[in-house]
């Protein structure tokens, strides 16, 4: 409304500005009357009063709607307001209705709350207690499957990076122990002798390598060719015929086939013969020809260094002294132990763990079932179910890992031993180090004042674990920490 008056108020007062500045007439004097215009600037005046007279009626027309229109809109404001309030009343209603709900639900709660307790005959703290419990022993229960699940992860897991580990350290720490096994070489009287041997665009060393199964490598090397394989056999082989052909002086594919034919014939006699002999030597009497020759592959076989035929002759006789003293069938005994290995003369050939193929062999070949499952079972392949076969166990694992089984030089052999003694002495409170049983075990003394008992247990993890980290080892090394307390008087 204050709008309206001021907007009309300044339309009246446009008018009657206007209506000011139009001139008067003589007919509004007393006694007077309108005269007409007179002259031309007469005339100009009546049409400009004329004009506003127009203009005043249009302002007029226009202030009368403009009234109109603010008239709707304050009476549209008004049902706005009057809505506005409405719900502003409903809300509040609403407000209203949900507290008394509110605190009639809480009434119901607190009801429920005192009737259970009195069906239940316990109060709202000992039921919190029993459903604590209950959840408790729940939250136990599904942490223990949580944890059995990672341990169960974390097993498998380790499983896989451990064989990667040593997949990889063997691949990286195995080149000198692989040349050493499966390389032979040859001499040569000289070099000129390395293209003959190749030959016409190779067609000589091609032929021994077909034949033969070995790799021929012919390089650098002043006067020396190196046969590389992993079969002892087939590049002993190779080695005859190639020297063979060096005495001959004749190098040329028909001539390599014989020379290779004489080298095979010989070295099947000298199996058979090798076989023979380990059978004498280990003792255990007549055995199938297949069988003494199966062991006499043996003599090109190495393992960690250790001629295998050899070991396994060992094994015999060490199976034999344990099954006397214990009461065993020494018989079953050395006769599995000699055996015990003979998988290992055909794993270029036959897929599978070598004791078990081992142990098919022997059934095949007529040996009896005590001696075939010993054989089986001396690495844990099928589970022990005689004493000989727990014996020949024994007997292969003293026979390879007493001191100096093992491939392994003197000089590697004592310096180990003295970082073993290096690593122990570093150690805080250690008095003397023994590096005994050829590097088995060490044994720390320790200063008793410095070091207390519980120390000494400390101080026993702490090497053995320097030691794997820092030192490579066959088998185990013990590490004993002895804490010795005197205390002396004497009787006067």
């Amino acid at each position: 409304m204050e709008i309206v008056a001021a907007v009309v108020a300044a339309l009246l007062a446009g008018g009657i500005v206007a209506v000011a500045m139009r001139p008067r007439s003589r007919g509004n004097e007393p006694g007077g009357t309108v005269a007409p215009p007179e002259g031309p600037a007469a005339a100009a005046a009546h049409d400009g009063a004329t004009e506003i007279e127009h203009e005043l009626r249009e302002r007029r027309a226009e202030l009368a709607r403009l009234e109109e229109r603010l008239l709707r809109e304050e009476e549209s404001l008004e049902l706005r307001l009057e809505e506005a309030a409405r719900r502003e009343r409903s809300l509040e209603d609403r407000a209203r209705n949900l507290e008394r709900e509110s605190e009639r639900l809480e009434r119901a709660r607190q009801e429920q709350i005192r009737e259970l307790e009195r069906i239940g005959g316990l109060s709202a703290a000992q039921a919190r207690q029993v459903l604590l419990r209950e959840l408790e022993e729940d939250l136990r229960h599904e942490s223990a499957v949580m944890i059995r699940q990672a341990e169960e992860e974390a097993r498998r897991e380790a499983d896989r990076r451990a064989r990667s580990v040593l997949a990889t350290s063997m691949q990286r720490l195995a080149a000198s122990h692989a040349a050493e096994t499966t390389v032979s070489v040859v001499q040569l009287k000289s070099d000129d002798l390395k293209g003959r041997i190749i030959g016409r665009e190779g067609r000589n060393i091609r032929a021994l390598e077909t034949l033969t199964g070995i790799d021929f490598i012919i390089d650098d090397t002043p006067g020396a060719v190196l046969l590389s394989g992993f079969d002892g056999v087939r590049r002993e082989v190779a080695r005859l015929t190639l020297e063979k052909l060096l005495q001959d002086g004749r190098i040329h594919p028909a001539r390599i086939e014989e020379a290779y034919s004489q080298a095979r014939s010989e070295i099947d006699d000298r199996i058979a013969e090798v076989g023979e002999h380990a059978v004498l030597d280990a003792g255990v009497g007549a055995v199938h020809p297949e069988i003494a020759k199966l062991l006499g592959r043996l003599h090109y076989r190495t393992s960690y260094g250790q001629n295998v035929l050899a070991h396994s002759i060992e094994v015999a006789r060490l199976a034999a002294l344990i099954a006397d003293e214990l009461g065993a069938n020494a018989k079953t005994a050395r006769r599995a132990a000699l055996l015990h290995d003979i998988g290992k003369s055909v794993t270029h050939e036959v897929e599978g763990p070598h004791a078990l193929v081992g142990g098919d062999m022997a059934r095949r070949y007529g040996e009896s079932e005590a001696v075939a499952h010993a054989i089986e079972a001396h690495h844990n392949e099928v589970e022990m179910q005689t004493i000989e076969a727990v014996i020949v166990q024994v007997a292969d694992s003293v026979s390879g890992a007493r001191p100096g089984a093992r491939g392994e030089s003197l000089e590697q052999y004592v310096k180990r031993l003295r970082q073993l003694e290096q690593i122990a002495r570093r150690h805080e409170g250690v008095d003397k180090v023994h590096a005994m049983q050829a590097g088995r075990e060490v044994r720390v003394i320790v200063s008793p004042e410095v070091v207390d008992d519980d120390t000494a247990a400390l101080l026993s993890h702490k090497i053995a674990r320097d030691v794997e980290r820092e030192l490579e080892y066959p088998g185990q090394i013990k590490v004993t920490v002895i804490r010795e307390s005197r205390s002396v008087d004497y009787a006067k």
